[in-house]
């Protein structure tokens, strides 16, 4: 299709929904008369800013390429009139948002989705009322509809949620209420998110005072810590065979806080519509370099060089075209579903699923002499015998702390790949490291640990980390998970301890790399990884509501009787 030469930009369009509130956007289209596809962002974080607004993707490009490309505060944010509901308002005003677009002069009636993180929700809560002219989306780095967003098995990811409805949320809904006296308020906001590190210390959560200290957050702040926002759509029963049954292009990063639900919005996806692709990069949230955490992983990583082929705007315009213009070009290098980036080669490789086809399933048993704690501790595919057990004491008052990782912290900080070695001597973490590898070794795929272990508190948490340990002995994390033991069976009924011996099954989320010979696999087991979970007090309780604390101490069995393992996705 011809290039538009010159791109009109219509600032602050209103879009009137169902109750009478008006959304504001501006809107980028050709020059040109005519009508065109309509690609629609829907955003809370101001579409005036650049760094939100355009992000990842060039609308410039977008609209030069053929589109009418409409980026709108969402309801209650900036322009935009109303109360700020989050997730739940999403539904109703993204379906009124998409038939608007569709109903523009300069529209053709089709229209797609895009966006990242929030940005990500609003599509897949739009398509949830199943608006006509909606026929494709492009979610990336985003939560799933059928989860809670800050939340893994029952732990709380709460300095994620903190950071956000401190920096991304509070002050802008402040300034409306406030008017005039949002100056000295806004004051106290930026000193608090300068200590922000120092507040994440802080106990019972529910109480934050960097929040508590604003009553107009009070209501925002208690829905947003307790998922009563994301269950109140989850109360309404939608179709969901219907509703996400629409072409989508996911976009995900293996240190991204949002992996493991990114790629379950690929699979779930793909039972309601079989046009689903998914693309993965070495990438932490929102951040597409080619530097990630304390590793680089050469330029053709970074999403604006990806494979030395593509950037993540031409993806965009490739997967739209396809399914707005009828272009029936290749909207990868290949057609197959699956385009991910496989770390310590550093090379991108496509597949025709997920996961990958020619995955062994493979166990790696825990081994020691009872003295993990001193990185003795072995990790090889031999079932164990009869070996002593392997404990430490959990301290609640003194976490491991957050070291890298599919986190996010405010302005980004201590996410990606990081050395753990200073991890790992703490008396707290247990250490298991295979032999030095003389062949490479794969590992692509969904990664889960069976940890059998038992405590003397009534409830207590165990996480692992699988990390890959180079030839200078540094020792990069790659992925982990965390379970807290009340929640082992499900959330539907706590189950609290009585020293019983249990088998914990924890999810690791995924990764792709090969560890290369002269590598050693690891992987660390302990009860925290603070401030990114919150901690557990090992009282039955939890820090979101009370700052009493107690140790446990904890064992890891692994013997035949209970072969603790984790099992690693090898591509053969």
């Amino acid at each position: 299709m011809k290039q538009a030469n010159q791109v009109i930009v219509d600032r602050e369009v209103a879009c009137k929904l169902r109750d009478g509130v008006n959304l504001y956007a501006n809107i980028y289209r050709p020059s040109d008369n005519g009508q065109y596809p309509v690609l629609l962002c829907r955003l809370p974080y101001n579409k005036n800013l650049p760094d939100f607004s355009h992000r990842y993707v060039d609308p410039i490009r977008l609209a030069m390429s053929g589109y009418v490309v409409i980026i709108q505060d969402v309801r209650g944010r900036f322009a935009s009139e109303g109360e700020f509901y989050p997730f739940a308002q999403e539904v109703e005003d993204g379906y009124d948002s998409v038939e608007w677009a569709a109903s523009l002069p300069y529209s053709n009636g089709k229209v797609g989705m895009f966006g990242l993180s929030y940005y990500g929700f609003t599509q897949l809560y739009a398509t949830l009322e199943k608006p006509s002219a909606l026929k494709a989306i492009f979610p990336a780095m985003t939560g799933n509809v059928h989860g809670d967003a800050f939340n893994r098995n029952g732990v709380y990811q709460f300095a994620a949620a903190e950071t956000w409805i401190l920096d991304s949320v509070a002050p802008d809904y402040l300034k409306r209420i406030k008017g005039k006296e949002y100056e000295e308020t806004m004051k106290e906001i930026m000193h608090d998110l300068d200590h922000i590190d120092q507040w994440h210390d802080y106990k019972p959560i529910k109480d934050w005072p960097p929040v508590m200290k604003h009553p107009e957050l009070h209501e925002l702040f208690d829905g947003y810590i307790n998922n009563k926002f994301v269950n109140s759509v989850k109360g309404k029963n939608y179709n969901y065979d219907q509703a996400l049954n629409l072409p989508a292009f996911h976009l995900a990063g293996w240190y991204d806080n949002f992996l493991g639900q990114t790629i379950k919005n690929f699979e779930q996806l793909s039972t309601y519509n079989e046009h689903q692709k998914l693309i993965i990069g070495p990438w932490t949230h929102g951040m597409f370099h080619s530097d990630s955490g304390e590793r680089v992983f050469g330029i053709t990583s970074s999403g604006y060089a990806i494979d030395g082929k593509e950037d993540i705007t031409s993806l965009h315009l490739k997967w739209f075209n396809y399914w707005l213009k009828d272009e029936q070009e290749q909207m990868l290098e290949t057609d197959d579903p699956v385009y991910i980036f496989t770390m310590g080669i550093n090379k991108w490789k496509s597949a025709k699923n997920w996961p990958l086809p020619n995955t062994n399933y493979t166990k790696y048993y825990l081994h020691s002499d009872g003295e993990a704690q001193q990185n003795r501790g072995i990790l090889s595919t031999l079932q164990p015998t009869d070996e002593p057990v392997d404990e430490y004491v959990y301290d609640p008052h003194d976490p491991v702390p957050t070291t890298g990782g599919g986190v996010l912290f405010y302005n980004g900080r201590n996410a990606g790949p990081r050395d753990q070695s200073t991890i790992e001597a703490r008396d707290d973490v247990l250490v298991y490291t295979s032999e030095v590898l003389e062949a490479p070794v794969e590992v692509t795929g969904w990664i889960k640990a069976n940890i059998w272990a038992s405590s003397d508190a009534v409830d207590t948490d165990f996480t692992v980390k699988l990390v890959d340990v180079d030839s200078e002995g540094r020792a990069y994390n790659l992925a982990d998970g965390i379970v807290r033991a009340k929640w082992r069976s499900g959330k539907e009924k706590a189950q609290l301890l009585s020293g019983e011996i249990v088998e914990y099954e924890i999810d690791l989320w995924a990764t792709s790399n090969v560890f290369l010979p002269g590598h050693s696999i690891r992987i660390e087991i302990s009860s925290s990884n603070y401030p990114w979970y919150d901690v557990n007090p090992n009282t039955g309780e939890t820090t979101m509501d009370t700052d009493e604390m107690v140790k446990a101490n904890q064992t890891i069995y692994h013997d035949q009787n209970h072969p603790s393992s984790i099992t690693l996705p090898i591509i053969k």
